[in-house]
């Protein structure tokens, strides 16, 4: 009678042994298939930038990749569980190119929405920051220059594809190539060595721009605005997965805006709140 039961007794506990060895292993590996589904669902997003604007997208001390653009892509990605933002850098005038060859998904370097940009890209419905250009000589200039009429004759310099040498191309257009337009590659101090040496005469910039890529105060502002743009996020057009990331985009934008972290990081990179647009709110 003992033995029958102490094996009786033997075969119960290998069963719960086998049996719980079972559950525990079928427990890990849906865990693990659901990590990995998880991992999957995420979609996996890639941001061209420069890495040259002062303030706005460039390398710190340290080289890191920072600035007012970037701290607010990765405030928008905290608030998109369902993506994954990962940054590019190039040359300013390789984004919209690579934006068209699909290398990258959208475009963060304050990118201002005009006309021409509209026909051939995607922006986002809500701005991040709006912004006034003006015209940029050296201090030490004290000619007559107030607007786009003055700088006929003269060599002005630009970042290819920008808003501003869309501005330059346009009126030379109409003008018979008045202006010499002199491209660079976007570093800031290139353009404050070639205007105060003398090499070109002027460029364009916004009006928030002058203290970030000038801090030494060599340059200045003269003239009226010549135009006055919002600023967004650039997609791929008639794509319908760029138009739900831009939907996406909008959305957390706009939560990011209401709670005034928007309106923090401009203050803290740019000096000032560039959020509000101040045709509206004078």
């Amino acid at each position: 009678m003992k033995k029958k039961y102490g094996v009786s007794l033997l075969i119960i506990v290998t069963l719960f042994i086998f049996s719980g060895c079972s559950f525990s292993t079928t427990d890990k590996a849906s865990s693990n298939s659901d990590k990995t589904s998880n991992s999957k669902s995420i979609q996996q997003i890639v941001v061209g930038t420069s890495a040259t604007f002062p303030q706005v997208t460039f390398l710190d001390q340290n080289g890191k990749l920072t600035g007012f653009d970037i701290e607010l892509v990765k405030a928008i990605d905290a608030r998109m569980p369902d993506y994954k933002f990962n940054f590019q850098t190039m040359d300013f005038a390789n984004l919209l190119l690579s934006l068209n060859t699909n290398k990258i998904d959208f475009v963060s370097n304050e990118m201002e929405k005009n006309k021409d940009r509209s026909q051939k890209y995607l922006f986002n419905k809500v701005p991040y920051a709006f912004w006034k250009t003006y015209i940029i000589v050296a201090k030490t200039n004290n000619q007559p220059i107030h607007s786009l009429d003055d700088l006929k004759g003269k060599k002005v310099l630009t970042s290819a594809t920008s808003a501003e040498a869309n501005l330059l191309e346009n009126y030379n257009k109409s003008h018979h190539d008045a202006i010499q337009i002199v491209y660079t590659n976007g570093a800031s101090n290139d353009t404050v060595s070639q205007i105060t040496s003398g090499r070109v005469d002027a460029t364009l910039g916004a009006d928030f721009s002058l203290s970030l890529i000038d801090p030494q105060g060599k340059l200045k502002i003269v003239g009226e605005p010549l135009a006055s743009n919002g600023v967004y996020f650039v997609f791929r057009k008639n794509d319908d997965k760029e138009q739900v990331l831009a939907n996406q985009i909008d959305q957390a934008l706009k939560q990011i805006k209401a709670d005034g972290t928007l309106s923090k990081l401009s203050v803290k990179w740019l000096g000032q709140d560039y959020t509000k647009n101040l045709e509206t709110t004078k």
